[in-house]
C-alpha cells in the first residue's frame, strides 16, 4: 500500500511540476503577442479538452507525463503575426527562459514553508538568520539494520528511533555510541519507537572492538524560522542551486572520464573506469527510481519529505533545461543564438533535424538509467 501511495504522489508531484513549467512558458508567451493555442495536463491522447474565454484549448490526456503548451508557428521560421518564429530574440528567450524561473520560483516557495514548518539540514553551511532561526534535531533512528548482529536479533527495524539505553535517554548519535562502548558484552534495554507507538527490547551487545549493535545510525535535524522564512527559502534554493549545478559537473566528469578510461588497455586503469561509472550510474535516478523507491520513502517519512523532494526537484528540472541540450529549454535558446550569431536563418527543416536528435539523445539516456534503476531494484 505505501508503494502505490507513493507512486501516485510521486505521479501527482511530476506532473505538477512539468504543468506549471509549461505554463511559465505559455503566460510569458501571451505576454509578447504569441498565440498559445493549447494548455494541456498530461500527454495525448485526449481525455477532457473545453475551450477557455481567453481563446486557449485546456486539455486534460490520459498519460501522465507532466504537461505541454502549443503555441502558433512554433518554428523559428514561422513569421505570421502571433507566431512564435516571428517574436524578436529577446522575447524568444524570455519565452523559453520562463518555465526555468516558475520552477526555480516553485523550489523557492515550498523551501520557504518548509522553513516555518521544519527545513531539511543537508549542506554542512546551510544558510540560517541567527536572530531568527533556530536548529531541532530528530530523535536518533536506525537507518540500516544488519541482519545476524544484536539490533536485528532483537527485533529492531529500519525506521526504529531510540530513546533511552538502560533508562538514559539519547538525544544524539555521539550518545548512542558511548553507551554502546560502555556496555560491550552486556544485555542493554532499549526503549524505541515505531510507527508513533513506544516499545522495549532487550539487546546483548557484541563484546568486539568493531560493531556491536549492528545498524547504522540517522539524525534528521531541520531548520525552523518565522519572519526570516522567505529569506531562508530563496537563498538556500540558491545555495542548493549551486549544489546541484556541482553534482552534475561531477556526473559528466565521471561519466565521460570513465569512458576513456574504459578503452585504457591498462587493467589498473579499466579498473578506475568501472569505479567512475558506477560511481555516475548511482546519482542518479530515472523514473522507477523516483516513483518506485523515492517517492515512496519521502511519503512514508510525511508531507514534509514530500514537499521537500518536490522542492529538489523542481529545482533540478530548473537547472537541467537550463543546459545546451536541443531537446531542453536552454538547447532551443543555445541553437537561436548561435543562428543569430551567425546572422544564418534557422530553417524548419534543419531545426527539426537538430531538435529529433537531442530528443533521441535524452530518450537513450533516460533508458540506460532506468535500466540502471531496474538493476539497483535486484542487488
Amino acid at each position: 500500500m505505501d508503494l502505490i501511495l507513493g507512486i501516485i504522489i510521486g505521479i501527482i508531484v511530476l506532473v505538477i511540476l512539468v504543468a506549471v513549467h509549461e505554463l511559465g512558458h505559455g503566460i510569458v508567451a501571451r505576454r509578447n503577442g504569441v498565440v498559445l493555442e493549447e494548455f494541456g495536463i498530461g500527454f495525448p491522447p485526449r481525455a477532457f479538452a473545453r475551450k477557455l474565454k481567453n481563446g486557449v484549448l485546456f486539455s486534460i490526456n490520459w498519460l501522465p507525463l507532466g504537461g505541454f503548451v502549443k503555441l502558433q508557428g512554433e518554428h523559428d521560421s514561422a513569421n505570421k503575426k502571433g507566431d512564435y518564429g516571428a517574436a524578436t530574440y529577446w522575447q524568444k528567450t524570455r519565452i523559453l527562459l520562463a518555465g526555468v524561473l516558475v520552477n526555480w520560483a516553485v523550489a523557492a516557495l515550498l523551501l520557504t514553508i518548509l522553513a516555518l514548518v521544519g527545513l531539511p539540514k543537508i549542506i554542512p553551511n546551510q544558510f540560517v538568520v541567527p536572530s531568527d532561526s533556530h536548529q531541532v534535531s530528530a530523535p536518533v533512528a536506525l537507518s540500516s539494520v544488519v541482519r545476524d548482529y544484536p539490533a536485528a536479533q532483537a527485533g529492531l527495524k529500519n525506521g526504529d528511533t531510540i530513546t533511552s539505553v538502560n533508562g538514559e535517554p539519547i538525544d544524539t548519535v555521539d550518545e548512542f555510541i558511548a553507551l554502546s562502548k560502555e556496555n560491550r558484552g552486556k544485555t542493554v534495554e532499549m526503549e524505541y519507537i515505531r510507527d508513533d507507538k513506544p516499545a522495549t527490547t532487550n539487546v546483548a551487545l557484541r563484546d568486539s572492538t568493531g560493531a556491536t549493535f549492528g545498524s547504522t545510525l540517522s539524525q534528521k535535524q531541520v531548520i525552523r524560522a518565522t519572519w526570516s522564512a522567505p529569506i531562508v527559502g530563496v537563498v538556500t534554493t540558491g545555495q542548493f542551486t549551486w549544489v546541484t549545478v556541482q553534482g552534475l559537473g561531477n556526473l559528466a566528469s565521471n561519466f565521460f572520464t570513465g569512458l576513456v578510461y574504459r578503452l585504457s588497455p591498462n587493467a589498473d586503469t579499466r579498473k578506475e573506469a568501472d569505479t567512475n561509472l558506477a560511481a555516475a550510474g548511482d546519482s542518479v535516478a530515472g523514473p522507477i527510481g523516483i516513483l518506485g523507491t523515492i517517492f515512496p520513502a519521502a511519503s512514508k517519512a510525511g508531507p514534509s519529505e514530500v514537499l521537500f523532494l518536490a522542492a529538489i526537484i523542481s529545482l533540478t528540472l530548473a537547472v537541467m533545461n537550463t543546459l545546451p541540450i536541443p531537446a531542453l529549454d536552454g538547447g532551443r535558446w543555445f541553437v537561436m543564438t548561435i543562428y543569430k550569431l551567425r546572422k544564418k536563418k534557422l530553417t524548419k527543416e534543419r531545426e527539426e533535424k537538430i531538435q529529433a536528435i537531442g530528443f533521441t539523445s535524452l530518450m537513450i539516456l533516460i533508458l540506460v538509467v532506468t535500466i540502471g534503476d531496474v538493476t539497483k531494484l535486484f542487488k
